[in-house]
């Protein structure tokens, strides 16, 4: 369901089926990527060892987005400004395709 501002909200979902965590964004790929800033970050992107699964429900649709995310710590980039915190977190994902619910 898009809402006015374009946006659309998916709910991040666990391996039991269980869903906690709502994530907005124009796409998929754009809530996949904030979900993944919260994943525990490697001290840089070269020392990534293994790649989460991330599973994003679109709310009021049977569509279920998979991704494969991390995360890594960076330096905040010289132009950052002054509320920025000098070391950030970046993540990137990779899409695996589109489930559909059986429920």
């Amino acid at each position: 369901m898009v809402r006015e501002d374009g946006k659309r909200n998916f709910v991040l979902r666990e391996e039991d089926g269980t869903e906690d965590s709502v994530f907005s964004g124009r796409t998929p790929r754009q809530a996949a990527l904030k979900a993944a800033r919260r994943l525990h970050p490697a001290p840089s992107e070269d020392e990534v060892d293994d790649k989460a699964v991330l599973r994003l429900r679109e709310r009021g649709t049977d569509k279920v987005h998979i991704y494969h995310g991390w995360a890594w710590k960076e330096e905040a980039p010289d132009d950052a400004p002054d509320w920025m915190p000098e070391v950030i977190t970046k993540a990137n994902v990779s899409k695996q395709g589109i489930e559909h619910l059986d429920e």
